[in-house]
Order: structure tokens, then sequence, then C-alpha cells
């Protein structure tokens, strides 16, 4: 059974962090929530409850990033980056320096706490800053090679991860790349980019479209900036339309981005967007809400279909 994301981060953070002394976690009193709780367990003295003061625990990151630690940053996805953005704006980005923000619960995850608690805007936000990467978790796999890249590169970083669980959706042993998507899956007649649980998504949604004798390539975006421009180019070269798939706003987002590519590149092919369109969430079950705005695997074969209808 596939685990939540977020334990899978809680242990590999306490994995590999145990085996690095520059690592150190902050957290704004939800170490339970986000599991970085549990790198706190295994080396006390290295982990800090900041309590719920987001730019406070920015500001002291900064500084002990500055010292040569490498600081991770813990709490829900909506609250880091709205409340800590200033201090992220100012320090991680401005400053340079070598902070790790670590964004949980996002998308609607946090399902039944509501709209207040739901990261639709995070990755628009983050990704604006000057020089700071913003990378997704789609999976088991990914979700270690972001901590991995997070604890290998001095650089300033937005993490994004979600609360749930999600399938494995890349084949073991798969090797990832900062900056470069990753082929789940080759397809001749449309492309899917998506990030997050939406890859588990996407896959699921090529499979509805075989079965109507749709070739669908499925690419996971998990290194939303800096974007891999390459493959989004090879992609609308190759099979002429492109759907973007993302449990965040289209608007700045990955659909965003991906537009911001096709058009400065020339790419005049079909673009469809599966996200949130402009409007909040709300509570309920997550697959409900999931459903409700068609971010489900039936959304995103319809897209599909409408993109290549476009052609």
């Amino acid at each position: 059974m596939a685990k939540a994301i977020r334990d899978i981060y809680g242990e590999v953070l306490a994995e590999l962090g145990k085996k690095d002394e520059r690592v150190v976690v902050l957290d704004c009193d939800v170490s339970g929530s986000t599991k970085s709780g549990v790198f706190g367990k295994e080396c006390p003295e290295r982990f800090f409850n900041c309590g719920i003061a987001e730019y406070s625990m920015v500001g002291m990151a900064s500084g002990m990033a500055k010292m040569g630690k490498i600081p991770f940053c813990n709490t829900f996805a909506v609250f880091l980056t709205t409340l800590g953005g200033l201090a992220a704006r100012t320090f991680m980005s401005y400053s340079g320096l070598n902070v790790k923000l670590v964004g949980g619960y996002a998308g609607l995850s946090d399902a039944f706490d509501g709209c207040t608690h739901h990261a639709l805007e995070d990755v628009a936000i983050m990704r604006t800053l000057p020089d700071v990467a913003v990378m997704v978790a789609s999976d088991a796999a990914t979700t270690r090679f972001l901590v991995e890249t997070a604890i290998e590169k001095d650089m300033p970083m937005y993490l994004r991860m979600s609360r749930d669980t999600a399938e494995d959706c890349h084949p073991e042993g798969a090797k990832f790349e900062f900056g470069k998507a990753f082929t789940v899956k080759e397809g001749k007649d449309v492309t899917i980019i998506a990030m997050g649980v939406e890859v588990g998504m996407a896959v699921k949604a090529a499979r509805i479209l075989e079965e109507k004798g749709i070739s669908a390539r499925v690419l996971d975006m998990f290194t939303v900036k800096p974007i891999d421009r390459e493959a989004i180019v090879k992609a609308a070269a190759e099979t002429g339309a492109i759907v973007t798939a993302e449990e965040h706003s289209v608007i700045g987002g990955l659909g965003g981005a991906v537009a911001e590519v096709l058009a400065q590149e020339g790419c005049g092919v079909p673009v469809e967007m599966i996200g949130m369109q402009d409007t909040h969430g709300e509570s309920g079950p997550y697959k409900a809400l999931l459903h409700k705005y068609c971010l489900d695997e039936e959304a995103i074969a319809a897209a599909a279909e409408k993109a290549i209808s476009r052609k």
C-alpha cells in the first residue's frame, strides 16, 4: 500500500539528515503533521520548534544558512509561502541564502480544514522569486530525490509536498535529473505535462485514452523552476497538442509556466490546462474535491481529447 507523501518525506529527511550534520530542521509547531518531527526524534539537537511564526522561522533559518548549515523550514504550504513569503523574498531570493522551504499539505490535500488551509497559489508565488528553485513531489521516488537534491545543491529551494498518499508512478531505479522532466510514458498524439499527485492521475488518463486508440505521452515536470524547456518544445513538435495538469491554480502555476515556454519558442499548438480555474477550494473528502474541481483522470483524458480535436 502506498504511503502518504508526508510520511515518506519525514523518513527520508531523518535518514539523510542523520548523515550530514549541516542539516538543521525548523518547524512552526506542526511537526506531527509535516512529519519533520521524525527528524526531531533522531536529531533533537538540530531540530527547532519555532512556534506559529513563519516569518521568524525563515529568518532564523537564514542565519543558520549564513553559518554554513542547510536549514529545512517546515509548515503548511499556504502559510509558509504567504506569511513566510517576505522573509523568503528577502533572505532566500535577494540574499541568495541556502534555505529550503518545505510546504506540506499542498493543493487540496488538507481536505477538511477548508479553503484557508489549501495551497493553490504557492507555486506561482515561489517561482516568481529570482533564483529560487521550485520542485514538486509526485511519489516516493521523487520525494527522496527532492530531499537529496536540496541537500546537495547550494541554492534556495521550495519543495512542495502533499499530505496524502500517491501511487508510485515511476519505474524502480528511475534516474531523475534536476531541471529535467521525466518521461513516465511515451506517446505520439498528445502530451500530458503534470506535477505532484496529478502525475499519477495523468498515467491513469493515458490508460483511458489508450482504450480509445489515443497514444498519450506523460511527463513528470517535478522541477517547475528551472523548467525543462527542451522537453516542452520536443513534446509540442512530436505530439502537436499539450495538456497541463496540476493541483494548483492554472494562473501562474505549471500551466502558465508551460504556456510561457511555448509562446517564447513559437510553438503554436493547442493547450488545455487542468487545474483550479480561478477559484478557491472547499472542505470535503479529498477524492471528491479532486473530482469536483476536474482534477482527476477523467478530466485529464477529456482535456486531452479536446486538445487533439483542436490540432
